[in-house]
């Protein structure tokens, strides 16, 4: 071992620009939070794009759903549950990124993947005989 020492960690949080650093959790439950990152928002939604896509492929592949009407369910629903959080919840300007439309196809083919691939999974290991 070397006889120096160990940096020890602030006991304070961090500060940014002289205002405290608040984590992206926080920011996301809060519906007063500033969001002065663009990108760091935009994460936001493309990552709860895919939490949706998770969760409703389970569901749609425990339930016994087929074809058009579990993928249009999916389709009014992600995009539904973000457009009410994005523009009722957060009460975001949707103009500083993009328009309401940026904001609610980001990252949706990826969720569309991904939910297609969980519910195949699902109906597949449940309902395949």
């Amino acid at each position: 071992m070397s006889g120096g020492r160990r940096k020890e960690e602030p006991s304070q949080p961090q500060l940014a620009n002289g205002a405290l650093k608040v984590s992206v959790w926080s920011k996301v439950l809060r519906s007063d939070a500033a969001w002065e990152d663009k990108d760091e928002f935009l994460d936001v939604i493309y990552w709860f794009r895919q939490i949706i896509a998770v969760v409703l492929g389970v569901i749609w592949g425990v339930l016994p759903l087929r074809g058009f009407l579990g993928i249009a369910g999916f389709c009014l629903i992600n995009a539904g549950v973000l457009y009410v959080y994005f523009s009722n919840y957060l009460q975001i300007d949707e103009e500083e990124y993009g328009g309401t439309w940026e904001l609610t196809k980001e990252g949706f083919m990826t969720s569309f993947a991904l939910f297609m691939v969980i519910w195949i999974i699902f109906y597949t290991a449940i309902h395949y005989d």
